[in-house]
């Protein structure tokens, strides 16, 4: 779905996260993920240089602030695909951001995308499971629910969320706020004219 919402919208820049996870076969670093180690993770948190970070199944994620500055730079949105413990944090630091929580179609396709690639054994599979538990239970903060079933229909719902956020009274550009400001302003201009003119026609 993420790229498909990319290729759709250049408006968009996608928040490479940092991980001290290994690099899975096909996974690039800068473009999947910045693979660093504990000790250089460690050191973007002591710098305040993440926006949010969590521990996962023993391996560190988080978002670096330099994703923040380059897509306000290029006039983009920032897309993060991120878990429920960095959605607080981020929803702490930047209370305007959106969040969106994406739910499995149903029981049976959790679980498969819980196994993964099925190279874990049962008690990292448990770990999973209670992860995900953990997670819906979290729901209700988030301010939108999108099942991720079918790709189109996902991603059609996504752009629904984008279009009406775009929307919003408080995101309006300094253009748009223009435009309201000089309606104002003509609208008074007529009136004073009308009434001064009802008042010299007495």
């Amino acid at each position: 779905m993420r790229q498909e919402l990319l290729k759709r919208h250049e408006d968009l820049f996608f928040s490479v996260s940092a991980t001290t996870r290994r690099p899975r076969p096909g996974e690039h670093d800068g473009r999947d993920y910045r693979f660093l180690d504990r000790e250089a993770f460690a050191d973007l948190i002591e710098s305040g240089e993440l926006l949010e970070w969590a521990e996962v199944h023993g391996e560190l994620y988080g978002t670096p602030h330099a994703n923040l500055r380059r897509a306000r730079d290029e006039g983009a949105n920032l897309l993060l695909d991120i878990d429920v413990q960095g959605a607080n944090q981020l929803r702490a630091a930047k209370p305007d951001a959106v969040t969106i929580f994406l739910l499995p179609p149903d029981f049976r396709r959790l679980v498969e995308r819980l196994r993964g690639r099925g190279s874990e054994n049962e008690e990292a599979f448990r770990t999973r499971m209670r992860t995900a538990s953990s997670e819906l239970s979290e729901i209700e903060r988030f301010d939108y629910a999108v099942v991720n079933d079918n790709l189109e229909d996902t991603v059609r719902d996504v752009e629904a969320i984008l279009s009406a956020e775009r929307h919003r009274v408080k995101r309006l550009r300094p253009d748009e706020r223009d435009r309201v400001r000089e309606l104002g302003e003509s609208l008074n201009r007529m009136l004073a004219a009308s009434v001064e003119q009802e008042a010299r026609s007495e």
